[in-house]
């Protein structure tokens, strides 16, 4: 499939978005708010639940599905206080020994001058430290777009996990046209450059496995991706219960002190 092709696939606007996911993987699902400093972020969603009877915490970033979700999810753009709500719930879980599990679909940190001003910056690095430390598994899923700092706040896990049209990189395919060329409609040979489709991912090591895509896409079949996600989701969870926590951690650190050697320029 030629990558055009690809993105007209991933940005169907009926694709499943985190809300759908864990509406219905997770139907006691609790839903808790806010950062406790400055407010609550509405492009993240954040809770407790069980799977297969398996307590965990939730958290997804927000796609909206038209525009009015949109303008109330910012675009998928989160703020500080999504990503210091993402870190309470990360350390709540820590504290009760649930599994984290992290649905990832962003086009980035929100870039406003607002954001800044509140530290948006220090937000994305405190997530991005204190997940190496967590002592508890921690599953992320890529379901949509992975876009930059805003996506990897949430993507230091011991498993990071794609469906077949996710995409994972460092910045939009448009943002990088327009910085290469300033010709944003060059979005598709930008997109090839950055290798961020989920199998370039794979055959790269960033992700650990793929979870295939019913045909044409995920909203052809929701409730067919939602049963693929649930396997996979309790097959690692109850894999990586049976493993000591010291273990975990070491693998994780690992992991991504390994991550990109092979492609280190000497």
């Amino acid at each position: 499939m030629d990558t055009k092709d690809f993105f007209e696939i991933a940005h169907h606007h009926d694709r499943p978005n985190s809300k759908y996911y864990i509406e219905t993987l997770f139907p006691d699902f609790i839903e808790i708010s806010g950062d406790r400093l400055y407010g609550d972020d509405p492009s993240i969603i954040g809770g407790i639940a069980t799977i297969n009877d398996i307590p965990t915490t939730v958290i997804g970033q927000l796609r909206g599905r038209d525009i009015e979700e949109r303008i109330k999810y910012n675009f998928s753009m989160s703020k500080p206080e999504g990503y210091r709500k993402t870190l309470r719930l990360m350390k709540q879980a820590e504290k009760f020994e649930r599994p984290i599990i992290c649905f990832v679909d962003t086009l980035g940190a929100h870039p406003g001058k607002e954001a800044e001003e509140r530290g948006q910056g220090n937000a994305i690095a405190n997530c991005l430290m204190e997940c190496m430390y967590l002592k508890t598994p921690i599953i992320s899923i890529l379901i949509g777009d992975g876009g930059s700092g805003g996506a990897l706040a949430l993507c230091v896990a011991d498993v990071i996990i794609a469906l077949e049209y996710a995409t994972l990189s460092i910045i939009t395919p448009k943002a990088c046209a327009n910085i290469l060329w300033n010709d944003s409609s060059r979005y598709i040979d930008a997109a090839e450059l950055l290798k961020m489709k989920a199998i370039n991912l794979f055959e790269l090591g960033v992700i650990d496995e793929i979870l295939s895509e019913p045909q044409d896409g995920a909203q052809t079949s929701p409730d067919v991706m939602v049963k693929t996600i649930q396997r996979c989701l309790v097959k690692t969870i109850e894999r990586y219960m049976k493993i000591p926590i010291k273990k975990i951690m070491k693998q994780r650190k690992n992991k991504y002190n390994e991550m990109g050697k092979d492609f280190l320029v000497t």
